[in-house]
């Protein structure tokens, strides 16, 4: 089955979403002091390892990567480890100070830098990949838009794209807002094109299993192509 985009998917991939075009169940966008306070006890997401939707495409990312939202930098250590040359950025500087010594315990050579994913086009550079698990979801409707222009600022014509952001299949209201599928291909309509689009989940810390549904929060997993 096809959607509009042209992206083939199951009908397990095509459950009701929301009919809202930018979901919604928060429109502001994630103060930095609220993640402060979130890495001072130890975030839901740091789960020490990185998102298993990331090591399952491993083999489809060719050249270089930034990793906007790294946090404490695991994502982006499992791809140096595979070769590739990695940059992740942070917009606070204790998860960036974590993720730098994790890299000089490893022997890894990631560029890790505070910087404000509002801004990447101070960037100054073009990547092959961009990951982005669990920040797209952090923004308001007017930040989304900055962010995703952005996104294209740092990237070029064959370029990918991998995010993982809360679908809007999560019940309650703990964790950030909801994005429904209508949403997101919205948001990227210009200069992108979809190759996939999953539901999945989350995977988050025990200890903190409890705020979401029993497998972890829902979530959608896409990659989508620079134009």
């Amino acid at each position: 089955m096809a959607t509009d985009a042209g992206v083939a998917l199951s009908s397990s991939q095509l459950e009701t979403s929301s009919p809202a075009a930018t979901v919604d169940t928060k429109g502001c966008t994630i103060d930095a002091s609220e993640f402060q306070q979130k890495y001072d006890d130890l975030p839901a997401w740091d789960i020490g390892r990185p998102q298993p939707e990331f090591v399952n495409i491993a083999d489809h990312l060719h050249g270089s990567i930034l990793d906007v939202g790294c946090g404490t930098g695991e994502n982006a250590l499992f791809f140096a480890e595979r070769g590739h040359t990695v940059t992740g950025v942070d917009f606070l500087a204790g998860p960036i100070e974590t993720a730098q010594r994790k890299n000089s315990e490893r022997g890894c050579d990631v560029t890790f830098k505070q910087h404000d994913a509002l801004k990447l086009s101070q960037l100054n550079e073009k990547f092959d990949n961009v990951l982005d698990s669990g920040l797209l979801h952090s923004f308001s409707n007017d930040d989304l838009q900055q962010y995703v222009a952005g996104l294209a600022a740092v990237t070029h014509p064959g370029s990918k794209l991998f995010v993982l952001c809360f679908s809007e299949l999560e019940p309650g209201s703990k964790g950030p807002r909801r994005l429904s599928e209508t949403a997101i291909r919205e948001l990227f309509a210009d200069n992108w094109k979809f190759e996939s689009m999953t539901r999945t989940r989350f995977i988050v810390r025990e200890d903190t299993q409890a705020n979401y549904s029993d497998d972890g929060p829902h979530a959608w997993f896409f990659v989508a192509e620079r134009v």
